[in-house]
């Protein structure tokens, strides 16, 4: 019997995903675990591994295809001494059956509004106009010129006239309305007849018309190209949008010196170079904040409805711009790692959300965030908070500011960050003890060799 394949739920949160691309075609010999296609889910873009073997037998959702739940069948399998074409004419038919059924009440609802909408513009217009009687009817065979807005080039007609106009191929100009101040209903496209010319223009010379704007933007009416949200914009543009709206957020900012972390960077860098390990700011930055948390474990909370949950590990989610858009891959129980460790695992992850390659459990979880825009030359800025996470740093590039130095106005090396705190799980004074526990190990790194 054959084996349907199905839409598989890649993440906890995917109810639906985009088939992107199919690694096989029909008639291919599928072992388990052979990748068989790249499915966008609404984190990343993941590969789909077979778990049965047998010969692919047909291909039921086309790569490409958006919106594909989850449990719907895509292909069939075709088990070891089964006919190839008969697995394929096995495919079930219910979803499209009930794809079609879908779109048959869909549209039929969509009537139903349309009718709604005509006949309460009728009502609005036959009142508003109801003061001053309505013109005669012109006499038979001098048809008035088809009525049009006030800058001459609009048909009036109601919306389900215009759909079934488009429909029938109608001219909307050659047709005479009969509702209220000439608009067009949804009897007068039923009953003109198919390829009716325009009626005849006066010759009296057209009003001048305003030129067409270049898009329907209200007053940003500049030219655009609209493109479609992947899963992972959309998730995004969800979670941060309920983030703002939901998480009371206070921000705290310190002035770090990097003078001391930059010069211990360099000897490190020196000692690694036979290791093939290269350190970077962003690695040290990293070990700092899980010791902050470590040193102020308030702030390694989240806030869970009535419940506050403490945690005592400190999984540090670190910001990555990716081409589908940006992810968190995640430095697990960073405070326990060395230097090295975290180094070797961030470009692993970093490479891996770059490419689309992230697995769900290198991505989803993490107990405080890190976000740096100083390699963009950002000076300061204020992160938002990725729920149910309590906390995020915002690093800004180190610069040579003025600074004191043993009582002397010297130059150092000066990098602003910005800790956002939810401050229904995190007073402000917790955030600021955090803040200055981070300042003081980027100030004394010797502290993140422990």
């Amino acid at each position: 019997m054959p084996t349907p394949i199905k839409m598989p739920a890649l993440s906890p949160t995917m109810e639906e995903g985009t088939l992107a691309k199919w690694l096989v075609k029909p008639g291919d010999t599928i072992s388990a675990g052979d990748i068989m296609a790249e499915i966008e889910t609404d984190k990343a873009t993941m590969e789909f591994e077979a778990v049965d073997e047998g010969t692919l037998a047909s291909i039921q959702i086309e790569e490409g295809t958006e919106g594909v739940k989850v449990g719907t069948v895509i292909a069939m399998l075709a088990e070891e001494g089964e006919d190839v074409e008969e697995a394929a004419k096995a495919a079930p038919s219910g979803d499209k059956a009930e794809s079609s059924s879908d779109d048959g009440k869909v549209e039929a609802e969509k009537q139903q509004r349309e009718e709604k909408v005509e006949q309460e513009e009728k009502r609005t217009e036959k009142s508003a106009s109801s003061p001053s009687p309505a013109p005669a009817p012109a006499a038979t065979g001098s048809a008035p010129a088809a009525p049009t807005d006030d800058d001459g080039k609009r048909i009036k007609a109601s919306p389900l006239a215009r759909r079934i106009a488009e429909q029938k191929g109608l001219d909307l100009s050659g047709i005479t309305g009969s509702g209220p101040n000439g608009r067009i209903v949804k009897a007068d496209v039923e009953n003109a007849k198919p390829g009716a010319a325009a009626p005849a223009k006066e010759s009296a010379a057209p009003a001048p018309s305003a030129p067409k704007p270049a898009s329907q933007g209200g007053d940003l009416d500049a030219p655009y190209e609209a493109t479609k949200l992947n899963n992972v914009r959309k998730v995004i543009a969800k979670r941060l949008t309920e983030a703002k709206q939901t998480i009371p957020h206070i921000y705290l900012t310190v002035d770090v010196r990097l003078d001391a972390l930059l010069k211990l960077r360099g000897e490190l860098n020196k000692s690694l170079e036979a290791d093939g390990v290269k350190l970077s700011v962003n690695d040290l930055l990293i070990k700092a904040l899980a010791r902050a948390l470590q040193r102020v474990p308030a702030c390694n909370v989240s806030f869970q409805g009535d419940e506050l949950f403490q945690y005592s590990r400190e999984d540090i989610s670190v910001a990555v711009a990716a081409p589908s858009g940006l992810i968190t891959p995640i430095i697990r129980d960073a405070g326990k790692k060395g230097l090295a460790q975290i180094s070797t695992e961030m470009k692993e992850l970093a490479g891996k959300a770059k490419d689309g390659k992230l697995q769900p459990h290198e991505f989803q979880g993490g107990t405080a965030s890190l976000s740096n825009l100083g390699m963009f030359g950002t000076k300061q800025f204020d992160a938002v908070i990725n729920p149910p996470q309590a906390m995020i740093l915002a690093v800004g590039a180190g610069e040579q500011r003025p600074w004191v130095i043993d009582g002397a106005l010297g130059v150092a090396t000066v990098m602003s960050a910005t800790g956002s705190f939810d401050h229904r799980a995190i007073d402000g004074a917790d955030g600021a003890q955090l803040m200055e526990a981070f300042k003081q190990l980027c100030e004394n790194p010797m502290g993140l060799l422990v």
